[in-house]
């Protein structure tokens, strides 16, 4: 992949530009750290230090029993993603399931990142395996699949917490909101599909006509037209290969209610899980990851979030801070697995950059 990178003209110009915006993103991510380990402290401190050790304590070795069921959800998304190439493309599961813990790895360590790294920093990865373009069009086809099903998930949960639990008023009308936006998300994604609308090049061609990032608007117009008619001509194509795939998305979420079941069987000494508890629970977490991604480890926001959340359901707000803490150490972990892959393979952070501004070039260049 560098060598492929080697090849792309460098525009002195753009380079300046891009890394004074690096510059800015990165002390805009070092405030947001800042402010979550001030976040994080307040609430271990307000739930009592001693409580979330001596939960921690009653873990024990079932952390081990959390980290193989946690293993279970990156190896499903993994195989969904081998499920979106199609002839004469294919990747294998042990690439694919590299590839993500070290994409995952990068969205969680890089201050600001998102999906817009994450994702596409998998595809990088498995270049000397499947073509770049294909690559990319299977990762945004498995991660329609996931969203699709992640809606499905919050709206379940959310409809679970307002009918089974008497909630505070901020609470409730934050529950309300979601399954509103969620609502109207269902509808939005089938028209999208249904009217083949043009998903990527639609915005990219409102920002062109307004001369908002012209010089990359016209360089990637043509490429993301290109991944939009894959992503359709696999969805006409593969219709029953469609539902397997979904199917497994919905296994990426059985793991994490079964996952945060254990932990609270573990931690929890004066009251018994549920699965419902479990499902509510892990519903929010989704919440709380998609709008909270652009933090590191969501540090201080999980612990918030979850500790609320758990006195809502029964339990103390610190075995709601220790689950969150539980999971964040669950997430370290195959962070350093990603990170120990990425070195292995002569990487480094500094290269992703570089291989994320490439591929915008070598998408348009494929073509």
């Amino acid at each position: 992949m560098e060598k492929e990178l080697q090849g792309i003209p460098e525009n002195p110009g753009k380079a300046g530009s891009d890394k004074a915006r690096n510059k800015k993103l990165a002390r805009f991510g070092v405030v947001f750290a800042i402010l979550g380990l001030l976040l994080f402290a307040y609430f271990v401190r307000k739930a009592g230090v001693s409580q979330i050790v001596d939960g921690i304590k009653r873990l024990g070795l079932g952390f081990l029993l959390i980290l193989a069921i946690s293993s279970t959800r990156h190896m499903v998304r993994a195989l969904a993603w081998t499920k979106c190439f199609e002839a004469p493309y294919s990747l294998r599961f042990r690439d694919a399931f590299a590839a993500r813990l070290m994409g995952d790895a990068v969205g969680n360590i890089v201050p600001l990142a998102s999906a817009a790294v994450s994702e596409p920093s998998k595809a990088a990865f498995v270049t000397n395996r499947v073509p770049l373009l294909a690559s990319l069009a299977a990762i945004a086809l498995e991660n329609i699949f996931y969203s699709l099903s992640v809606v499905l998930f919050i709206f379940s949960g959310t409809a679970a917490l307002l009918l089974s639990f008497s909630l505070p008023k901020p609470l409730r009308i934050a529950s309300i909101a979601a399954l509103v936006i969620t609502i109207a998300v269902v509808p939005l994604g089938y028209l999208v599909i249904r009217k083949r609308l043009k998903f990527v090049s639609g915005p990219m061609s409102f920002f062109y006509g307004r001369g908002i990032a012209k010089a990359w608007m016209e360089k990637g117009i043509p490429g993301a037209k290109a991944l939009e008619d894959r992503v359709y001509g696999f969805y006409e194509g593969n219709s029953q290969r469609c539902i397997g795939i979904f199917l497994l998305e919905l296994c990426f979420h059985a793991a994490g209610v079964t996952e945060i079941y254990v932990t609270l069987w573990f931690i929890s000494e004066l009251v018994a899980p549920t699965l419902l508890t479990a499902f509510i629970l892990e519903s929010v977490n989704r919440v709380i990851i998609v709008v909270f991604k652009f933090i590191p480890f969501r540090t201080g926001i999980d612990e918030a979030g979850t500790g609320m959340l758990s006195k809502v359901l029964g339990f103390t707000t610190a075995i709601g801070v220790t689950l969150a803490i539980v999971r964040k150490a669950r997430d370290l972990f195959w962070t350093a697995v990603g990170m120990a892959l990425i070195v292995r393979r002569g990487w480094s952070l500094k290269n992703l950059g570089k291989v994320n501004e490439g591929e915008k070039e070598l998408t348009a260049e494929a073509l």
